[in-house]
């Protein structure tokens, strides 16, 4: 596969992934699927907007800037046909870069609210119960949150899409840099054949 073509599928990808961790952070704001009365009850961990800024909003960069390279002509500079086309997957690293960062931020986020578990009401006051992580493997305590109703599962399951997601888009702007390299050394199919 040339090295634009796998970039295009990578920022195809990513896109989507953007918007579902954006509208995961976003339906964190409202715990248990309602609307808190005081700002105060949504989890910390929330206001840091790992899934709307890291893997949301810095993400979208880098996914453009991938989508751009396959339709990147290759018209070269000094003479050289392939330059144009390996300076542009040069600068392609550089966005993959940042996807990793926001992502990172996105996985580091969500991994240290998933440890802490959500806030909630536990009789007279908001506080977090579970922070130390050991609600994940026992259920039954679950029952210390009286409110919002089915705070747990909510913050947990939207804290480990998060995760997941913002795993995978790490994982596929990696691939970019590796794939960034090859195009950087060896230049793009259509430009002077695979490594040509």
């Amino acid at each position: 596969m040339c090295t634009g073509e796998c970039a295009k599928c990578l920022g195809v990808t990513l896109i989507p992934l953007a918007v579902l961790c954006t509208l995961a952070n976003i339906l964190l704001f409202f715990p248990g699927g309602k609307v808190v009365d005081n700002n105060d009850h949504i989890t910390d961990e929330v206001w840091y907007f790992g899934g709307i800024a890291g893997s949301g909003i810095l993400m979208i960069f880098p996914a453009l800037v991938f989508l751009g390279l396959k339709n990147n002509d290759c018209c070269g500079c000094c003479g050289n046909e392939s330059c144009g086309k390996r300076f542009a997957m040069f600068s392609s690293i550089i966005f993959a870069a940042i996807g990793v960062i926001g992502a990172g931020y996105s996985f580091a986020v969500s991994a240290v609210a998933i440890n802490k578990g959500p806030k909630c009401d536990i009789g007279q006051q908001w506080d977090y119960p579970f922070q130390n992580g050991d609600y994940l493997s026992n259920h039954t305590i679950w029952d210390k949150c009286t409110a919002p109703e089915n705070i747990v599962p909510w913050h947990l399951t939207l804290f480990s899409l998060l995760l997941i997601m913002s795993g995978v888009q790490a994982i596929l702007c990696g691939i970019q840099v590796v794939n960034g390299l090859f195009g950087t050394i060896c230049g793009d199919c259509k430009c002077c054949g695979c490594c040509g």
